[in-house]
């Protein structure tokens, strides 16, 4: 340190970028393995390599935000600005799924019967599951704030408190996720109706999946003593990439579940 004259961070070698790469990798080719023979090894495969990729590179950056000291004001603005960036994108990611989903529901051709849904397509009740799953992730929403606020102010115990309860209410949300999609009466290939759907909510339940896991490493740091009401940016990003999961949930919602069935 003593022999930098600048205030940045520049990273050493890693090998993770490389490891979460090959995971993927392996990830994305074990699902389509899956998809089409029902061969779920390769997919094991890849999930095993992506989380020890995901475990050993959040080590190492815990490792040279709290105890090396690199994550200092101008690197945290930095890492701010980037997350930012990177939720936006994220954001235009779901915008062409709701583009695709508008674009079908609002002049349905007659390949599908000009109707939406298409005849044969029973959507789900918005009043049943998504309506309850809407209430989880708002309620998450509130949670994750009330952790923020306790953070700030210091307070152990209701950080700890509501973290874990954030960190309950996303995984109650996957698993009646998980539920839904078990009793649907349609799939993936039923017309454009199953494809926009199953994309939308699917990539969504992927990304409460990985904010839930980044919450979890969050609850894990701060029972480790890792933050402190001016040092806690690693949780300031998993609340902004949780709230980014509730306002798309909540575009899904209204215009997948309820105005569009």
């Amino acid at each position: 340190m003593s022999n930098k004259n600048h205030p940045y961070h520049l990273v050493n070698y890693s090998p993770w970028p490389l490891t979460g790469s090959i995971g993927t990798l392996t990830l994305v080719s074990g699902l389509s393995l899956m998809f089409n023979n029902k061969n779920m090894t390769i997919m094991y495969l890849g999930m095993t390599i992506t989380l020890l990729t995901m475990y050993q590179w959040w080590r190492d950056i815990s490792r040279e935000a709290t105890f090396q000291g690199y994550h200092n004001s101008i690197v945290i603005k930095g890492m701010k600005i980037s997350m930012i960036l990177f939720i936006i994108s994220e954001i235009m990611f779901f915008v062409s799924f709701f583009w695709a989903f508008l674009h079908s529901s609002l002049s349905p051709t007659m390949e599908i019967g000009m109707n939406w849904p298409p005849k044969g397509i029973y959507s789900f009740n918005p009043m049943e599951i998504p309506l309850l799953n809407t209430m989880i992730l708002l309620t998450s929403g509130m949670t994750v704030t009330w952790t923020h606020h306790s953070l700030i102010f210091n307070d152990y115990k209701q950080t700890k408190n509501s973290l874990i309860l954030t960190v309950m209410l996303g995984v109650l949300f996957t698993i009646l996720q998980g539920y839904e999609y078990m009793e649907s009466k349609f799939t993936i290939s039923d017309s454009i109706y199953g494809s926009c759907f199953f994309m939308a909510t699917g990539f969504h339940g992927l990304h409460v999946i990985i904010g839930t896991i980044f919450l979890m490493t969050c609850m894990v740091r701060h029972l480790k003593n890792h933050f402190s009401k001016n040092h806690h940016y690693g949780f300031e990003a998993a609340s902004w990439y949780w709230h980014f999961v509730d306002v798309v949930w909540l575009m899904l919602y209204i215009m997948v579940y309820w105005w569009g069935s």
